[in-house]
């Protein structure tokens, strides 16, 4: 891989500062994820994962390490199926950037087209979980103080859509006009804010680590980088910018988010129908909540590839996205009609 981690710093470090982790032997950065690196270590302690962020980015929420970290600290006490946070270093002179050691969750991550293909009635429970599993994390609420301290509550919606419009308009490298009219749209249409509780805020099937005999049932559920206070529709609008159905044009599943258009799965409807339902929560179109949803997964695709055209990462993948963008924008804006 491009963004190798140094291998005798971080055994130095590790020996020295987490005796449960001890001296790293191995260090293999795994090939899946566009954000945060992701490294899975031997140590003399076992076996461990390495979350730094990448080269080339600035300060923000999503790669504040020390503020991960403090979620799945926070997380771990509140019987969330997190990783469980081990330590972490915030000089920058050790590795080359802040950095944290969390336990490894083992398991099975379906990304993509798994092979073999889960049969559907696999599927179906999977898609069952993934809603009761989003409702559970929704069900930690502001009345929690270290979930509170997480974000500001009231006027969310409003600042999600200014945030990400802003995120476009500071990372855009070209002209998308799919993504202005999206941007537009959600603004002109932004409902009000529909509670407040922690959410994941990327919460798809591959930050799912599931259990390799039963892929209905999580075990781990990971990138907690983003999460925060905030409306949990939003949340799940979110999962929808990342749900493919078979019936989507295929230049749109080829981007990588198959997974979920494999038979037995929910369609968007469903997920956000049952998703209401095991809330309790009176119906709403999801029109909107999916069309932001796909505005944000669009906006997260443009940032790393900025990050690509302008020399700050040599990671081939991140040079495909440029085209990315322009599908999801594409896609975005026939939701709304």
């Amino acid at each position: 891989m491009s963004e190798e981690m140094p291998l005798a710093a971080l055994s130095a470090w590790a020996a020295a500062q987490a005796p449960s982790v001890g001296a790293v032997r191995e260090i293999q950065q795994y090939p899946g994820g566009f954000s945060n690196l992701t490294y899975l270590i031997a140590a003399d302690g076992g076996t461990f994962v390495v979350r730094r962020p990448p080269r080339g980015v600035g300060p923000g929420v999503a790669h504040n390490m020390a503020r991960e970290f403090g979620i799945l600290t926070v997380l771990a006490t509140r019987g969330v199926a997190a990783p469980r946070p081990v330590a972490l270093c915030e000089d920058v002179g050790i590795v080359g950037a802040p950095f944290y050691i969390m336990e490894r969750v083992a398991g099975t991550i379906l990304r993509g087209s798994p092979d073999p293909v889960p049969a559907p009635a696999v599927m179906r429970g999977l898609s069952e979980r993934f809603v009761q599993t989003l409702a559970s994390i929704h069900s930690i609420g502001p009345d929690d103080a270290a979930i509170a301290a997480l974000g500001k509550g009231a006027g969310y919606v409003a600042r999600q859509v200014s945030g990400w419009t802003a995120r476009w308009e500071k990372s855009r490298t070209e002209d998308v006009p799919d993504m202005e009219r999206l941007a537009a749209w959600l603004l002109t249409h932004q409902p009000a804010d529909a509670g407040s509780c922690l959410v994941h805020n990327d919460f798809k099937y591959d930050n799912l680590v599931l259990d390799t005999s039963d892929l209905t049932r999580v075990v781990g559920v990971l990138d907690w980088e983003m999460a925060t206070l905030g409306d949990p529709l939003l949340d799940v609008g979110t999962s929808l910018g990342y749900w493919t159905e078979a019936s989507d044009p295929a230049e749109f599943r080829a981007l990588g988010l198959g997974a979920t258009a494999m038979p037995g799965n929910y369609t968007r409807a469903e997920l956000w129908a049952r998703y209401l339902e095991v809330t309790g929560r009176a119906f709403v179109p999801m029109t909107w909540y999916r069309a932001f949803g796909v505005f944000k997964v669009a906006v997260i695709a443009q940032q790393i590839y900025a990050r690509h055209v302008k020399g700050l990462t040599g990671d081939e993948r991140f040079g495909r996205l440029g085209r990315a963008v322009q599908l999801l924008g594409a896609f975005g804006v026939a939701g709304t009609e």
